[in-house]
Formats: structure tokens, sequence, C-alpha cells
């Protein structure tokens, strides 16, 4: 085929009327235009649709087996910004065995180093790309010099050097693809070479038919298929549950952010904040939440929910613990995470004298420490059933034994009742937490001493309730206990609950579905709803939403079904 390739026009600044300099070896699709003083290598393929012109910056160089695609645009600013490998200047510098992608664009001043991986539709300008660094999809890189062997996540944007020296290494199977790409694409180079010769044409087959690292595709070997750009694209720790309640919450126009403890900061409630994440790109968030849990590996890490208009918080959720793999649950409460029962981690040995079991102590430990309040409220089974709850004698103290005592003595009074821990911010006047920590028929622990001073009875160490409520008697809820907790918490602060559905293909496309609007207030009544929902669509995605009436809008999307 004819390559298409002119000298640059005569310009102010150009006079030479220099014309590219091509490689017998290289492939130039005759669909391609290269214009003026452009080095191309050997082995080299061009593909249609590309536009190079060093008609304004130049001179640019490709170095050997590098591939650039479809529709990449490669053009410079200024002659001679930038120092190639045999140290003469160029414009733009691409070295050997890169990989420029469709849609890309390279503009110059730009330095892109060799076996680097440029994505479909990023950007690089007035940037230094290392050795071996992958940039993904639809990536900004511009006035930063990226270090060898770095990784950018899709959707990122690197526009300041302290961004670009915090990027995470490239990893192994994110090389091998890199690399796959690049054989590929030499095979092609040959290929359209000798395209009308058999001869050129059956070596070429069979090379490809007995190449030990490559299979009829040019993929590696029995692992490569994961080698993909999905592949690529989720290299995350975080599970598809959380990944998504980012997408929601970013839906929502909220901003994500993330802090960590180590086991001692964690019992203390005192949490370190990660630095900021501006971007409200998914990848973007999702990559740096990632970063950070590979950085803080050992540690609890939780994903916080910001509004930047009220300025407060709409989620905390622990996502990461020492010695477990991230989350996988899809559950998430306004303001509970930071009082998980995950935080056994205390020694039980602490509420060993109060009669309440050591996670019921740990919560009010917690919650003091945060500088919230203490309250109880009990129920017997009619009033439950009706959540008609009596308030039990207000605890004034701040102190953790002498509440723990007042909740002794509260659940001594209520033998046989409901009795559930209330957490109370002060300040904005509201509950934060409601959990059930006595039932009906729960049985104290052996052994279990009353820290109180007046008689308190020392029958008090039942076991954490669970938080299911049922509309009769009877805990016949087809919910989670997380769920029905959930429900509780909205309810109290205010919220109205709603649900919506949506089957595999709408899921995908996040186009939900409303089901029946769910008018009452009562609890009883809303987990009816949303059983009714599930019921309905059993087979189909299923999400609780909670509501803020007064500022009409959405307080919570968290998924409480799914297919199969």
């Amino acid at each position: 085929m004819a390559v298409q390739s002119y000298a640059a026009p005569p310009t102010p600044w150009s006079k030479t009327l220099a014309e590219p300099q091509i490689h017998e070896t290289a492939y130039v699709h005759s669909f391609s235009n290269i214009i003026g003083d452009v080095r191309i290598s050997e082995n080299v393929l061009i593909a249609p649709g590309t536009s190079i012109r060093a008609d304004e910056g130049g001179p640019f160089y490709i170095g050997a087996g590098t591939n650039i695609q479809d529709g990449v645009v490669i053009h410079g600013l200024d002659d001679g910004k930038v120092v190639g490998d045999n140290q003469e200047n160029y414009s733009v510098w691409i070295g050997n065995n890169a990989s420029i992608t469709h849609m890309s664009l390279i503009h110059g001043p730009a330095y892109i180093g060799d076996d680097c991986f440029i994505g479909f539709r990023s950007t690089v300008f007035n940037a230094r790309i290392g050795k071996g660094c992958i940039v993904m999809m639809h990536a900004l890189v511009q006035d930063v010099k990226i270090p060898p062997g770095k990784y950018v996540p899709s959707g990122a944007v690197i526009t300041t050097q302290q961004q670009a020296d915090r990027l995470p290494d490239v990893e192994e199977q994110d090389m091998q693809f890199a690399h796959h790409v690049a054989a590929t694409n030499e095979a092609l180079r040959s290929g359209y070479q000798c395209f009308e010769n058999d001869a050129c044409i059956t070596p070429i087959r069979n090379q490809i038919a007995h190449k030990s690292d490559f299979n009829g595709n040019g993929d590696s070997s029995p692992n490569s298929s994961q080698n993909s750009y999905s592949s690529m694209s989720t290299t995350t720790q975080l599970s598809s549950d959380i990944q998504t309640q980012v997408s929601q919450l970013l839906a929502q126009g909220y901003r994500i952010g993330a802090e960590y403890a180590d086991e001692r900061r964690f019992r203390t409630s005192s949490w370190k904040s990660v630095p900021s994440i501006h971007s409200d790109r998914k990848s973007a968030v999702i990559a740096a939440l990632s970063d950070c849990l590979a950085e803080h590996e050992g540690e609890y890490v939780r994903l916080i929910g910001i509004d930047p208009k009220a300025k407060r918080r709409v989620l905390e959720e622990i996502i990461q613990k020492p010695g477990s793999q991230p989350s996988t649950t899809g559950k998430s409460a306004v303001s509970r995470s930071s009082y998980s029962s995950s935080s056994s981690s205390y020694s039980s040995a602490k509420a060993s004298s109060s009669g309440l079991n050591s996670g019921v102590a740990d919560t009010v430990s917690q919650l003091l420490s945060q500088g919230y309040r203490i309250g109880a409220e009990y129920a017997d089974e009619r009033r439950f059933r009706t959540s008609s709850w009596k308030d039990a004698p207000s605890i004034h103290s701040d102190k953790k034994s002498e509440v723990i005592a007042a909740l002794s003595e509260c659940l001594a009074d209520h033998e046989g009742e409901y009795v559930r821990l209330i957490g109370i911010d002060p300040k904005a006047k509201r509950r934060i937490l409601e959990e059930i920590i006595q039932k009906p028929g729960d049985k104290p622990q052996a052994g279990a001493n009353s820290a109180s001073n007046n008689g308190a009875k020392s029958s008090n160490g039942y076991k954490r309730a669970e938080s299911s409520i049922s509309r009769t008697s009877k805990s016949d809820t087809s919910l989670s206990k997380e769920t029905v907790e959930q429900v509780r918490q909205l309810l109290s602060q205010g919220y109205k609950i709603g649900t919506e559905h949506a089957d595999k293909r709408r899921f995908r496309t996040s186009s939900w579905q409303s089901c029946t609007p769910i008018a009452s207030t009562r609890e009883s009544e809303v987990i009816e709803g949303l059983e009714d929902c599930i019921t309905s669509h059993s087979d189909e995605y299923v999400r609780l939403i909670g509501i803020d009436t007064k500022q009409k809008r959405r307080v919570l999307e968290t998924i409480i079904q799914k297919p199969n």
C-alpha cells in the first residue's frame, strides 16, 4: 500500500521542508497521515486513521516494535523540548515496544518510555512517562514526570507531581497484558506486509500456531484469557457491592473519602484520614480506595460518604479489617459502622463484671468516647409489635462504669421484656444508634457480677439480641438482621422508606424501577412493604431507599436482594 507521508509545510518556524523517515520494515497504512520530521524505526505498525503531524513542533521519534493504533493523534507545540534516549532533542519521543492505543492523544512536549501502554482516549501532554508504565483508559497525564513502572488507573487526572509520585506500581499481570498487546500488533504488522504473498503468509501462520507463549489469538497460555482490558481495569481489592455503593453515592452527588486505624486507634475511635479523593469519576475513586487498602494492609479502613453541600457524612462503612478480606457485603447504615460489632477486639474482661456481654460494653465505650450519650427503652411483647417503646430512666453520666451499671439495672428491672440501647448525639439532638440488647427468654450469663453498688441484679449478661422484627410476635421476616436494623435507624431519624427493583439487564445500566410506595412510617408496615417487593421480584435485584422528605433527597441506597 502507498504510504501517505508529506513534508512539513513552509512556515515562519519551519523552513527545512523536512519529510518523514520511515524504516523499510515498518508498516504504515495508507489511511494514515504522517507529516514533517517524523522518524519511524523498524517493525513499527501505524494503523488506519492516525494523524502524526510534526508541522509545528518536531522532530518526532517512534521506537522499534511500537504500535500506533487507529485514531491516534500525535502533535507537538515546540521543537526540541524533550531529550530522547539517544540524547538528541525532540518534540515527541516514543520508545521501543510501546502501545499507543485507539484514539489516544500524544501532544509534545512528551516523552513515553520503552514498553509503555497508553489506553484508549488517554491524553499525554507536557509530560514524561517512564519505562514500563501503564496508563489506562480516559486518563489525563499533564505537566508531570511519572517514574518508571507506575500504573495510572482509568479516568485518572494526574496534573501534579505529588499525584504522580503516589501512583501504584504496575503488577505482573498488567505488564503481561501490555506485552501481549505489543506482540499481537507485531503479528499484525507482519501479516499486513505480506498480505498477498502466500509464501510469506504460511510461515507466519505456523509461527502463531506453535508459539509457546501465545495461543491462536496471540493470548498467553492458560491464564492469559484473564489478561484483558476488563481485568486490568478491575485490578481492585474492592468487592462488587462496595463498588456499587461507590457508584450510588457518586450518582447522588456525594463525595467519597476514607479513613484508617490500627488496632489501638480503632479501639479509641481515633481514625486517621487518607489523602482526599477529589475525583467524581468512579474508576478514579475505586483506584484511590484500592490504593488505600493496599497501603494500610493489616489495618481497619472505612469508606466515607460525604454530602459536600450540607458538609456532613452520610455513610461510614468498614471495608477492611486486619487479617480479613475487604468487605463483600453491601450493608451500610448511616453513621453506624463506627460502632460495628467488630470492636470485639476490646478485652472481654472489661465487661465481665457488668452483667452486659462484651459486645454491648464495647459499643457503650465507643459511643462515649465519641461524645455521645446513652439511653435505654423497653417494651413488652404487645408494645414491641407496635413499636410503642417506653423510656427507661435517663442516664446522665458519661462514665462507662456508671452507664454500664444503669443499663444492668434496666435489664434487671425489665426482665422478660425487650430492652434496647439508644445512642444519642446531644448536639444534633438525634439518635445515631438503636440496638436491642435483651429479648424475652434470654438467659443471663453464668458468673456475671453486677457493677452496681445499689443491689442491681447480677443476671444481666445477655447475648446481643438479633435486630429482626416481625409483623407478629414471631420473628418470621425474610429480611436480614442488618436490613431490619437499617429500617429502624432510618425511621428513628424521620426518614421515609422506599424500594426499587431491576432485572440483570436494567441493573447493568442502573435503570431501576420503583416498587409500590410505602406510605407508612410504622416499622412493621414498612417491613411488610419491603417483603412484598422482594416477593414480587424474587429473581431480581431489590434495593432499599432511605428518603429525606424535607430536603427531597435520598440518604441511603443499599441492595437487599440479588438474583439467586
